[in-house]
């Protein structure tokens, strides 16, 4: 009896999409899908802004939550949950789709697509167990930082010839996957970090707009 009630005061799975900071998550993912959509395609541009915005969600979250009053245990729970989710989908599976997309799906990239995503969840994997190693630092390199990195990085594609540029991201990806799982501190960037984030998103969306738009 005791069992029915407890299930039945449960919260309905499509109540959490209402709380706040996980509709900024859930917009994150859009923009990741987004941004998967148009690698497939191709038109790594459009990939690019679809994955920044990604990120800037992926931040937006986590200061909503903090700041927003009266959510309870399980709203937070579910919250941290869902943003670790959407993490591997925008931070691990994202780039290796991006890496592949750009090999033309060629079977030589798809032990580096592999690399980026096995890393991405034994990294994440961990610090939902373990958490920061202390009150504002990581062990090992954040998965966001790869996405920040990634679409800084892209600028040269077509700066450099086609086969350059794909060796550089194969070798770039798996830099990043190494430091994602090593055993190295890094900082948790917040604060003013995030109006150079708000920034650098403004940037990158307008660099790549323009491509699109002389495409």
């Amino acid at each position: 009896m005791a069992r029915t009630n407890l299930a039945n005061s449960r919260a309905s799975i499509l109540s959490f999409a209402g709380d706040l900071p996980n509709i900024c998550s859930l917009a994150g993912l859009l923009c990741t899908v987004i941004a998967i959509y148009y690698a497939i395609l191709g038109l790594f541009p459009a990939a690019m802004i679809g994955l920044i915005w990604a990120v800037f969600f992926d931040w937006s979250d986590g200061i909503i939550a903090r700041r927003l009053k009266g959510r309870n245990d399980k709203q937070r729970e579910f919250g941290g949950q869902l943003d670790s989710l959407i993490d591997i989908v925008s931070f691990s599976v994202c780039p290796a789709i991006i890496l592949l997309s750009y090999g033309q799906f060629s079977l030589w990239f798809l032990p580096g697509a592999f690399v980026v995503v096995a890393t991405g969840v034994l990294r994440l994997s961990y610090f939902n167990v373990f958490g920061l190693v202390e009150e504002s630092t990581y062990m090992g390199l954040a998965l966001d930082n790869n996405a920040i990195i990634l679409v800084l990085v892209f600028l040269l594609n077509g700066v450099i010839s086609q086969t350059a540029f794909s060796v550089l991201l194969y070798i770039l990806l798996m830099i990043l996957a190494t430091f994602n799982v090593a055993s190295i501190k890094t900082p948790k960037l917040a604060g003013r970090w995030y109006y150079a984030l708000m920034l650098y998103t403004f940037v990158i969306t307008v660099i790549y707009g323009w491509q699109l738009w002389h495409i």
